[in-house]
């Protein structure tokens, strides 16, 4: 992987792990919680094939970037994402965010796409627009169940990991759709992360609220949910967004849990590249 640095020449300098690979129109993946760029391996040793240009890093204070002890919310991470932009010199992009990298996603081009850098966003198995319940935001996650997330977390963070990893991929007691030894790279990638950015990011997707931000997005938006996803229900997220964003295109993958860039990976990088070539 390759190295980029982000406030260079500044005391909050920090190196961002990417990969870059392929040629023609340049998609950008950003990762889900608490993963890293290698979650999209399905997609990145596939799509280059068929004339994308992909570039993904891991998000500060995951995978193989540095972690530092502070900068986990969106405002700093979608500034991360625009240095990138810009210092790869990229146009023509497509954006596309997995889970909490929705959240990326949509904060840049509420704040930094004034170049019209990017043409188009994907949001698979997204954040967006809120999960947190609220009385507004009635089908919402309660935050008392973030809160119990963290103290497990600060408890035991390979357990709850474990666990959390199973239902990431859609495992029930009749079976999984993913091998053991698929669940414990998975887990080593999750396991990759400071403590610290696991749990202030997690603070970040649960209660950032992007309801507002989301309905002046101009651009062509493609919105993938499985509606078998327990970790970011469907009803939480893609079917909102598919509601808020005024210019998308809604597809729901029939019984997929909230990991579908594996698990559907064939499917979802059809779609990809089909939305890329419009």
């Amino acid at each position: 992987m390759k190295n980029l640095k982000i406030n260079e020449g500044q005391a909050n300098e920090i190196n961002i792990a990417y990969q870059d690979s392929g040629e023609g129109k340049p998609l950008i993946l950003i990762h889900g919680w608490p993963s890293t760029s290698q979650m999209f391996e399905s997609q990145l040793v596939e799509l280059p094939k068929q004339g994308v240009r992909c570039i993904a890093y891991d998000r500060r204070g995951f995978g193989k970037s540095d972690q530092p002890f502070n900068g986990y919310d969106y405002n700093t991470l979608a500034n991360d994402l625009n240095q990138l932009i810009k210092k790869l010199d990229l146009t023509d992009v497509t954006l596309l965010g997995f889970s909490m990298g929705g959240g990326e996603v949509v904060r840049y081009l509420s704040k930094y796409n004034v170049e019209g850098r990017v043409t188009k966003a994907i949001l698979v198995s997204s954040i967006i627009p809120y999960i947190k319940k609220t009385d507004s935001n009635p089908h919402g996650v309660p935050i008392e169940m973030i809160d119990g997330f963290a103290e497990k977390i600060k408890a035991d963070r390979p357990a709850f990991m474990a666990n959390f990893n199973k239902a990431f991929f859609g495992d029930t007691v009749i079976g999984s759709p993913v091998s053991e030894a698929f669940l414990n790279w998975n887990f080593d990638l999750c396991m990759q992360a400071s403590p610290v950015a696991t749990l202030e990011a997690m603070y970040s997707w649960a209660e950032t609220d992007f309801r507002e931000e989301v309905k002046h997005i101009s651009i062509p938006t493609l919105i993938i949910h499985g509606d078998a996803d327990k970790t970011v229900p469907i009803e939480v997220a893609g079917k909102q967004a598919s509601e808020l964003i005024p210019n998308n295109k809604f597809l729901i993958y029939d019984d997929e849990p909230h990991g579908l860039a594996y698990t559907a990976k064939d499917q979802l990088n059809a779609d990809i590249i089909s939305f890329m070539r419009q």
